[in-house]
């Protein structure tokens, strides 16, 4: 007897395994930055239960316009980190940007003009690390140790030491420094656009990738075709760059150049931003967006401590042990061995 076999019933699909919500989230936000922000959300409300004023619009201003100049700094000092590099030097860029802006507008009686020469100041201080750190072939702490003195005794020599020429009649350094767009100060917003745009270079672009590529492993990425000698010299000009837009707006805040005053500790503020918000200091790793976060905690913390009538001199102990606790938990993340301790 002849049987017939039924025909096989058509297999259904696997069903696609879609992420939990939260995880989802995670892994937009990351992990390294939704810790960030339950430690910020953390301080403001420790600092707010202690004096309710730290809620103000007002003082959450006053936050937002006293960490824009660092902030600004710590987006481009994360650039250079990235690359496995760092920048010593952008304080004192800044300060010589603040001066030579002041001094030519002084002169000239022209904002543009003090701008724009205050900008190409920028980008020739971040030309000459570029080259020194690869023509030189000396290691990037010791070149921008290096301009980092020569800059600061620069702008004090050409400004004898004092603020110089008075901006706080022109019309373009007044609403730099006390203009807002849909009720957010310019020197806010200025923060925002720089961040945003290197986010969107560091994260859309093969500019961005090598960077990455080059901190997280030379070697590999010169063999993939990077021109290494290329980036290096890139970053630091824009560094420089942003640096002096820093300088201009540290000018228009302060209505004079300003050799030292209000850019002296940038270099280490800034630093300690990028390591704070993820990024290594081997290079490779991290990102703007906790960079921004880091600044914010920073500007929180100077600010709480401020409105509690706390001894400023803890400002600055409490900036190094946040650079500490950051170093120390990258080494962990990291499992680096301890010096002179076997693995």
């Amino acid at each position: 007897m002849t049987t017939t076999e039924s025909p096989a019933a058509p297999s259904r699909p696997d069903p696609v395994l879609r992420p939990h919500p939260l995880r989802r989230t995670l892994d937009v936000i990351g992990v390294q930055n939704l810790s960030l922000i339950i430690a910020l959300i953390a301080l403001c409300a420790v600092i707010g239960s202690q004096n309710t004023n730290f809620f103000l619009v007002s003082n959450i201003k006053t936050i937002g316009t006293t960490v824009s100049i660092v902030g600004i700094i710590a987006v481009v000092q994360t650039v250079v980190m990235l690359l496995g590099g760092l920048d010593i030097s952008v304080g004192s860029a800044a300060g010589l940007t603040s001066v030579a802006s002041a001094m030519v507008f002084t002169s000239a009686s022209s904002a543009a003009l003090g701008i724009l020469v205050g900008l190409l100041v920028g980008i020739g201080v971040g030309l000459l690390n570029g080259m020194v750190i690869v023509y030189g072939r000396v290691n990037a702490v010791i070149a921008t140790l290096a301009t980092y003195a020569a800059l600061r005794g620069l702008a004090n020599l050409i400004s004898n030491g004092r603020a110089q020429g008075y901006t706080g009649t022109d019309s373009t350094f007044i609403f730099l420094a006390q203009g807002s767009v849909l009720g957010i100060p310019i020197l806010i917003w200025v923060l925002i656009v720089v961040a945003l745009l290197v986010h969107l270079m560091l994260r859309y672009t093969d500019i961005g990738r090598n960077i990455y590529a080059t901190g997280g492993n030379p070697t590999a990425a010169r063999l993939a075709g990077i021109n290494l000698n290329r980036y290096v010299i890139g970053c630091y000009i824009l560094a420089g760059f942003v640096a002096a837009i820093a300088g201009i707006l540290l000018t228009a805040r302060t209505g004079s150049g300003q050799p030292t005053s209000g850019s002296q500790g940038l270099e280490l503020q800034s630093i300690t931003a990028a390591a704070l918000g993820g990024v290594a200091l081997q290079g490779g790793k991290g990102g703007i967006t906790g960079t921004v976060i880091a600044v914010l905690m920073l500007g929180v913390l100077q600010n709480g401590l401020t409105i509690l009538n706390v001894n400023s001199f803890w400002q600055d102990i409490a900036q190094g042990a946040l650079l500490v606790v950051a170093v120390v938990i990258q080494q962990r993340r990291g499992k680096l061995r301890a010096y002179g301790l076997p693995r």
